[in-house]
């Protein structure tokens, strides 16, 4: 069993630390790290946004998040923990650093030695290179890393015009840019199952893949995310990010080891790999109503499904469709690798009735139950022959226990320990957006569809003749 790496001394500043993402994520998870014994001896945590509040305004704020969202209950634990907190009410950039400049140092006197400072932007994109710009322009940035949230930048344009203030302002290995995918626990497994055994990376590939789905519904909706979400919507907020980035660990080559160098050299061979989206291929949707929450505009041409085919143009994978949907207010909420295999050379069932997804396949769940299942035909029992669907079933809880920390807590821990394995690099994220560039510039038709459904019809066409593995 590999020994947990202990984290250097922190001081640790979260920007927007009122927002949602820091209460549903953030808070909870350093709490949950602090009690796991997975936090550095001795830090601190500032919180920072524009908001008025006091020291212990925060601190509450922080113990309902871990009330509401944590993975773990507040307990004993809670107070020492509390001890570490503070606030600094601030619009923070270049010209406005003094009060977490101030705290920063404080924090620092208080913990000896020469901590480590650790920011985390947990802020909307655009406001990025004003932070960045004053974490340089105070000083702060040395002897620091900083995380930026998903997604780094909204265009082509944006993300070149964003890379250009971090590279100004910070050094490469300084730079953590998140996207929590990347830290769920059967997200890393894929590479364990196809590297590990021997069954299954010889049939990973052309020759014995028809194609793969990539595919997280959501039952929610945007919430209170409209100032957001109306300027992203679905593919950027989620394909370019969170499906591109499962998809490259899907095709990826073997990585000589699994080191940050070697893993992000693969990834970007496979973002080069891929060929610029077909206009043809995309379906996007919005669900009937959208334009009745409050912040979206009565017009609002902003998409809350989409649709995808891409193609990874290598060796291994020509041919191969891969297949991404996501959306909101749909009818489950999953998150799923299907990879369907190609039928035998010769069917001798062919005229055996079948209920099925019409291929044996593999399907990764990436949560809300971590595991993976394999699906195939065998014969129902009986005196005649008749097919049916078998399972073989391997899930996280049920075989190790729950996980010991959850994908944020996961690359916290990470970027503490100054470990960029599972974090994203600028090359691979460039590649990205020039793969969506053309269906970014040609957003004509967006299809209504009904709360509760699969979404519009175009999207079973999209894939036709065969079909999506949801529902099953």
């Amino acid at each position: 069993m590999v020994a947990t790496l202990t984290p250097e001394n922190h001081v640790i500043v979260i920007f927007g630390a009122n927002g949602d993402l820091s209460r549903r994520k953030l808070l909870p998870s350093l709490y949950h790290l602090y009690r796991e014994g997975m936090m550095p001896e001795d830090f601190r945590v500032i919180g920072s946004s524009r908001s008025e509040l006091s020291d212990q305004d925060f601190i509450e704020l922080a113990r309902d998040s871990v009330t509401k969202h944590g993975r773990c209950r507040v307990d004993e634990a809670w107070e020492s923990f509390a001890q570490r907190l503070s606030y600094a009410p601030t619009a923070f950039g270049p010209d406005n650093t003094s009060q977490v400049e101030e705290d920063v140092y404080r924090a620092e006197r208080e913990l000896g030695g020469n901590p480590r400072r650790l920011f985390y932007l947990s802020v909307p994109p655009s406001v990025f290179p004003a932070v960045t710009q004053g974490l340089a322009k105070s000083g702060l940035g040395e002897n620091s890393r900083v995380v930026f949230e998903k997604p780094f930048g909204s265009d082509l344009e944006s993300f070149r015009e964003l890379d250009a203030v971090v590279r100004d302002c910070l050094n490469d290995d300084q730079v953590y840019r998140i996207d929590h995918f990347l830290g769920k626990e059967t997200v890393q497994n894929i590479l364990a199952v196809r590297f590990a055994n021997g069954m299954f990376e010889p049939v990973w590939n052309r020759q014995h893949i028809d194609h793969v789905q990539i595919e997280v519904p959501e039952t929610l909706g945007i919430g209170s995310r409209a100032g957001f979400y109306e300027g992203v919507g679905a593919m950027r907020d989620m394909i370019v990010t969170h499906l591109f980035q499962v998809l490259s660990f899907i095709a990826i080559e073997p990585p000589a080891s699994f080191t940050p160098k070697s893993l992000m050299d693969e990834v970007a061979k496979v973002f080069e790999s891929m060929a610029p989206i077909d206009a043809d291929r995309v379906v996007y949707g919005q669900y009937d109503g959208y334009r009745d929450e409050d912040g979206v505009a009565p017009n609002s041409n902003t998409e809350t499904f989409a649709a995808v085919e891409v193609s990874v143009d290598n060796w291994r994978w020509s041919g191969v469709p891969f297949y991404l949907r996501t959306g909101k207010k749909l009818a489950d909420s999953r998150q799923l690798v299907t990879l369907a295999f190609r039928a035998p050379p010769r069917q001798m069932f062919r005229d055996v009735r079948t209920r099925s997804f019409n291929h044996d396949h593999l399907t990764i769940d990436l949560g809300p139950n971590e595991g993976l299942r394999l699906s195939f035909l065998a014969k129902a029992p009986g005196p005649a022959i008749e097919l049916d669907q078998a399972h073989m079933d391997f899930r996280y809880e049920g075989s190790f226990g729950s996980n010991l920390i959850g994908a944020y807590e996961r690359l916290i821990h990470d970027a503490l320990t100054g470990d960029r394995t599972l974090f994203t690099r600028a090359d691979g994220i460039e590649r990205t957006w020039e793969i969506v560039q053309p269906i970014l510039e040609t957003h004509d038709a967006v299809y209504g569809y009904e709360p509760g459904s699969w979404g519009p019809e175009e999207a079973n066409q999209l894939i036709a003749p065969r079909r999506w593995y949801l529902p099953e």
